[in-house]
C-alpha cells in the first residue's frame, strides 16, 4: 500500500439497511462493491486501480418508528404510484436508512502515476481528487444516493517505518468523531468454544444469536427498609458475550452449487462468466474508536476467495495504545 483516499463526509440517502438476517447497516459487499465499481470507472479513464477500503461510521438513522409510541419498531414505507388497471399497488417491504461514512481506500500507487501533463505535483493530485469526486457523487453507494461529499482527499505514505507510524497515528485521529468496523469474528468462535464446553449440542448459530439477542434475568434483593423481611425482584439486563460494541455482520457469500460454465444457467445476468449459487454467510463485527489505534491497515476490508466461501475479511492484527 502506497497511498490512501479519503472519502470524507459521504452522505448516503435511502442506503439499504437490511442484509438477510441482520438490519441496521449495509452488507460489507455494499462498500467493496462500490469500491470496485469506483476502480472500473478510474482504470478506464486514469489506468489506475483500487483496493479495499476501511469503513467509518459518523452517524446513521434507520427510517423506522413504533405505530404505538412503544414497543417494536417498523419500517417507514412509502406508497407505491398505482398500477396500469389503477389498483393500488402492493407493499413491498424495503429496511432503508440515512448514512453519513467515510471511506478509506488502500492504493498502490504514487503521486508520480497521475496526471504526467501536470505542471506541477500539487496540481497532479488536485485533478485527481476532482475526477473521483465526479466519479463518487455519479454511483449509488449500498443501494442509496449520495448527495454529499465533504471532500476527497489523496494521502501519499512515507516509505521509512518510523514517518509512516507518527504519520498513521495523526492520520487516525482525522476520522473522528465516528467509528471504524473492525472484524470480530474470532470472539465469535471463543464464545462458541466456550458454550461447547457447557452444552455439546450447540450450533454455532446459537453463538452468533447470543451477540444479537436482548436478554434480561431476574434478581432477588431484599428490602432496605428496617423490619421489612420481603424481597423484591429486579429485572437486570444481561451482558452481551465478547468485549465492545459487537454487532453481527454479513460477511459475503458461501456457495450452494456448484460452478457452472458460462451460458450453462438459464437467464443469468452474464453469459460469458461462470456462475453458481450462493448463500449469504455471517460474521461478526466491532464498532470501535479510530484514536485507539496506529494504523488503518489492520482496518482495510479485502475479496477473499477459497473453495465455496466468497467473503469480505481483514487480514492483519491491530494494536491498540
Amino acid at each position: 500500500m502506497k497511498s490512501l483516499i479519503l472519502l470524507k463526509g459521504v452522505q448516503v440517502e435511502n442506503a439499504n439497511a437490511i442484509a438477510g438476517h441482520t438490519y441496521g447497516f449495509p452488507a460489507l459487499t455494499h462498500f467493496l462493491g462500490y469500491t470496485h465499481a469506483l476502480s472500473r470507472a478510474l482504470q478506464s479513464r486514469l489506468g489506475l486501480t483500487l483496493g479495499g477500503c476501511a469503513i467509518v461510521c459518523h452517524d446513521h438513522q434507520v427510517q423506522s418508528y413504533q405505530p404505538g409510541g412503544w414497543g417494536d419498531h417498523v419500517f417507514a414505507l412509502t406508497r407505491n404510484p398505482l398500477t396500469k388497471e389503477g389498483n393500488t399497488a402492493a407493499f413491498i417491504e424495503e429496511g432503508r436508512m440515512q448514512l453519513n461514512v467515510s471511506l478509506v481506500i488502500a492504493c498502490d500507487f504514487n503521486e508520480y502515476d497521475l496526471d504526467q501533463t501536470a505542471e506541477s505535483k500539487e496540481e497532479a493530485i488536485s485533478l485527481f481528487c476532482d475526477s473521483v469526486r465526479e466519479l463518487a457523487l455519479m454511483r449509488k453507494l449500498a443501494g442509496g444516493t449520495i448527495t454529499g461529499l465533504q471532500s476527497v482527499q489523496f494521502h501519499v505514505l512515507p516509505e521509512q517505518f518510523d514517518e509512516r507510524s507518527i504519520w498513521m497515528k495523526k492520520f487516525m485521529r482525522r476520522l473522528l468523531p465516528g467509528f471504524l468496523l473492525q472484524d470480530a469474528t474470532e470472539q465469535l468462535r471463543e464464545h462458541f468454544s466456550t458454550l461447547k464446553t457447557t452444552d455439546e449440542n450447540t450450533e454455532l448459530l446459537d453463538a452468533w444469536l447470543e451477540f444479537m439477542s436482548y436478554k434480561q434475568i431476574s434478581v432477588e434483593k431484599p428490602s432496605t427498609k428496617s423490619g421489612d423481611n420481603t424481597t423484591n425482584v429486579v429485572w437486570e439486563r444481561v451482558p452481551s458475550p465478547g468485549a465492545g460494541w459487537c454487532v453481527p455482520l454479513a460477511l459475503g457469500y458461501r456457495a450452494i452449487s456448484a460452478l457452472y460454465k458460462p451460458g450453462e444457467v438459464a437467464r443469468t445476468r452474464d453469459q460469458t462468466t461462470p456462475f453458481r449459487f450462493a448463500e449469504l454467510a455471517y460474521g461478526l463485527g466491532r464498532w470501535v474508536s479510530p484514536h485507539r489505534f496506529e494504523s488503518i491497515e489492520p482496518f482495510i476490508w479485502r475479496y477473499h476467495y477459497e473453495n465455496e466461501w466468497y467473503l469480505c475479511q481483514q487480514f492483519q492484527n491491530s494494536t491498540t495504545n
